[in-house]
């Protein structure tokens, strides 16, 4: 497979640059061996926390830190998030390893970790040009990712230790309220209040919820895919929102970013994963696949579809409401608002359904 088709960073954005100048000792203090003096670039996928790539001349580490700007709180914890990835790498197989961590805010004005590089393919939008699969290369590609979610619903947490990591019980319940006052909190006034759907929801909690590992932004642009066969999960990134949880909500997170090939244009639009692929299940199937593996049988998969989207709609309204306040300048946002109507409104069309 060519180098070009590896996921590379980019130029870093104006205003989010980093201080190798007090970095770059403290780096070298932490991480034994970096030679020389890093080439700093950015990933701009990440529409939550930033990250960056530091190409040293022995060696490649990847950086997370917070944004600037108001926070909801609990979010952006990179505390808690290389934490958690430390303790699930020895049980997890696609965890990369974590290599250092600073609360020091006169490092880079904020708390960041930093861990290994997993180099291969990120399959975003589109797969990378290069990336030439078949029909039954996508679909094997497709079931190896919803297997690689499986196998972290199926981790033996108490076994492993991990049992502290969150309160489980009460998930469901918790997260429901716990999304309608981000939504609140974060609203302007050109999105709508949502407040159906948020009854709905509130109306129809499941009677019963299975405690699992969860990952909470499962989808195709936060898995890495070996560069010597792109139908093989060789990581999964993006730990920020992982936690004790239900796995059937974890399911509607990941669907509420499906989008097929007969979707509507805005969802093509909103597209930012490969899901519209000639060989990739649809989203009944992705369900189905799931309950047969797993063996759960929920009485409807309508709550955690409308949740995964009402979920989704609040991300993106805190992070418009970022882009609103001029918090962040990052242009990829200014009309994050349209999209939150448009979720909005498949909420309300899956209620009916």
């Amino acid at each position: 497979m060519s180098e070009q088709t590896l996921d590379r960073g980019a130029q870093v954005r104006e205003g989010e640059e980093l201080d190798l100048e007090r970095l770059g000792p403290w780096l070298k203090s932490q991480i034994a061996g970096l030679e020389d003096e890093p080439q700093v670039t950015q990933y701009s996928g990440g529409a939550s926390n930033w990250t960056y790539c530091l190409t040293y001349q022995n060696r490649e580490i990847v950086l997370r830190r917070a944004p600037t700007g108001t926070k909801a709180k609990g979010a952006h914890d990179m505390g808690r998030e290389h934490r958690l990835q430390a303790a699930l790498k020895p049980v997890y197989r696609y965890v990369p390893t974590m290599l250092a961590h600073s609360e020091d805010p006169s490092l880079i004005g904020t708390e960041f970790y930093v861990m290994e590089k997993l180099t291969g393919i990120i399959p975003r939008k589109h797969m990378p040009r290069g990336v030439d699969l078949s029909e039954s290369q996508v679909r094997t590609l497709c079931l190896n990712v919803l297997d690689s979610l499986i196998e972290l619903h199926q981790v033996d947490y108490k076994s492993a230790g991990l049992d502290h990591l969150a309160k489980g019980e009460g998930y469901t319940e918790r997260q429901i309220s716990g999304w309608i006052k981000r939504y609140q909190d974060a609203k302007t006034w050109n999105v709508p209040t949502g407040k159906p759907v948020m009854s709905w929801l509130e109306d129809n909690l499941p009677d019963k919820e299975i405690i699992c590992l969860t990952h909470n932004d499962f989808r195709f642009d936060n898995v890495v895919l070996s560069g010597e066969d792109p139908t093989e999960v060789i990581g999964v990134l993006d730990w920020e929102l992982a936690t004790l949880g239900d796995p059937l909500m974890d399911l509607g997170n990941s669907l509420a970013y499906w989008t097929e090939a007969g979707d509507d244009r805005l969802a093509q639009f909103m597209r930012r994963q490969p899901t519209h692929m000639k060989g990739m299940l649809n989203r009944e199937e992705v369900i189905s696949y799931y309950l047969d593996k797993t063996g759960y049988a929920p009485n409807d998969m309508r709550f955690y579809e409308v949740y995964g989207l009402f979920r989704l709609a609040g991300i993106i309204q805190q992070i418009y409401f970022r882009y609103y306040h001029k918090q962040t300048r990052n242009p990829a946002f200014k009309n994050m608002w349209v999209m939150v109507h448009y979720l909005m409104h498949r909420c309300r069309k899956a209620i009916k359904a």
